[in-house]
């Protein structure tokens, strides 16, 4: 996934004014978000670095007080965030083959054609099973949490963040992570002073991924990137 996401931004900034480079081969990759990995949807671009994102994807970043782009992680101003207009046009002039059954379909549809292609439902229905990266006696940490403002339960990450943003952006209270306290390094005790901050910049992949549960928070960052980088 990082080095997905490491293509998609190179690829944003290499992109020529006239046209994609390399013709169908990576196009999907050169219009994918680099938050959700999937073909834009209601682009919008970040004035200050240009990097562009769907504006759904984005917006947790415009509710916290000092917004970082999710990519280069500088700060920008969330009032300078505008439609990317000529990446929607781009997106309804140019074809990709879809991943699955290789019918090239307009960027712009191809968000519903692959919610709809059979051979990528086969691909996913086939995709294995999560393990630890390497044997561990670890128990392996929730993949849902409840919210440490209301106690709202069973949401995943990208729920858990949608949650807070849209029920608690306002609460100044300091409240644990429960995503960090399920980890075997975490401490359930400590109570973050910006939780919406640390919860957009902190969690940037979905630790039952990659990581090894064995091993310290340092290390298994580091192990997570490397087996991303690796997979690509």
């Amino acid at each position: 996934m990082a080095m997905f996401r490491s293509l998609v931004a190179s690829a944003q900034q290499r992109q020529p004014p006239g046209g994609p480079a390399g013709g169908d081969s990576g196009l999907e990759a050169q219009y994918s978000c680099p938050i959700c990995l999937e073909v834009y949807h209601r682009p919008v671009a970040i004035g200050s670095c240009g990097h562009t994102f769907c504006g759904e994807c984005l917006q947790p970043c415009l509710q916290v007080p000092s917004p970082l782009c999710p990519l280069c992680r500088l700060p920008f101003d969330p009032k300078k965030v505008d439609k990317a207009a000529h990446v929607e046009k781009q997106l309804s002039s140019y074809k990709a083959p879809c991943r699955g059954c290789s019918k090239k379909v307009t960027l712009a549809k191809m968000r519903v054609h692959v919610a709809s292609c059979m051979k990528v439902q086969e691909q996913m229905a086939n995709c294995p099973k999560f393990v630890p990266v390497v044997p561990t006696s670890q128990p392996i940490p929730r993949s849902t949490f409840a919210c440490p403002y209301c106690g709202a339960r069973n949401l995943d990450q990208q729920e858990l963040v949608k949650h807070c943003v849209d029920s608690h952006r306002s609460d100044p209270s300091r409240v644990v992570c429960p995503i960090c306290s399920a980890m075997p390094w975490g401490d359930p005790s400590y109570k973050s002073a910006n939780f919406l901050q640390h919860l957009l910049h902190r969690h940037k992949f979905s630790y039952d991924t990659f990581v090894d549960y064995s091993i310290d928070e340092e290390a298994a960052f580091q192990a997570a990137l490397a087996l991303s980088l690796s997979e690509n």
